[in-house]
């Protein structure tokens, strides 16, 4: 079990950010170099009629579950390329199994886009979170109502910034897939009075 608090996406204190312990540590082959951060999972023990609950839970990838090249993969080197593998939190495993099972088989999904605000009306710090599809992100731009499309920088993890003059306008969010390639587009996600501290959802339209 991890550490809940910073993490390889950045997210800093993940209680104070709203995640709490919804969150898991992602193998390499999962945390592809940071651009999955920020993606939620639905995550549902089988195979297991002993230690498994029934129903999912649904988890936040904040972190990475670094190898173990000492182990191999099938005893204790869960988290080596290219096994896919989530090390969670001991609250969200004991949502889907008992604790004591330690490892178990998994059906899991992706899913929902949420944006959560930093910064001021003058440089938009925006933390995207359950990115569904591939699950990740290598370009993301934003519009106010009264801009054009305006390129965002990769800050940190899964967060991305715009330096412009953005308070008062609704704000609409286009992401491209690192994976896939695919660009969603997000319109009106944030109100005209959106404001910082705050998280907002979107629904996709994809292209």
């Amino acid at each position: 079990m991890y550490v809940y608090t910073g993490g390889a996406c950045g997210y800093g204190n993940l209680f104070t950010n709203g995640y709490n312990t919804d969150t898991a540590a992602l193998s390499t082959t999962l945390f592809n170099d940071g651009y999955a951060c920020g993606q939620c999972f639905q995550i549902k023990c089988v195979n297991n009629a002993k230690a498994c609950y029934s129903g999912f839970t649904t988890i936040t990838a904040t972190n990475i579950c670094p190898p173990n090249w000492s182990k191999p993969s099938n005893n204790g080197g869960w988290c080596n390329p290219p096994r896919v593998h989530f090390d969670m939190s001991k609250p969200a495993f004991m949502r889907i199994a008992q604790w004591r099972a330690g490892i178990v088989p998994i059906m899991y999904r992706s899913g929902g886009l949420r944006f959560s605000f930093q910064g001021n009306g003058y440089w938009l710090l925006v933390y995207v979170m359950n990115v569904g599809g591939g699950g990740d992100i290598s370009k993301m731009w934003v519009k106010g109502s009264k801009t054009n499309w305006i390129s965002m920088s990769h800050n940190w993890g899964a967060s991305y910034q715009a330096f412009s003059a953005l308070g008062g306008q609704a704000l609409s969010f286009r992401i491209t897939s690192y994976t896939t390639k695919q660009t969603i587009t997000l319109y009106n996600v944030a109100p005209s009075n959106w404001q910082v501290g705050k998280t907002y959802k979107g629904n996709a339209n994809f292209k």
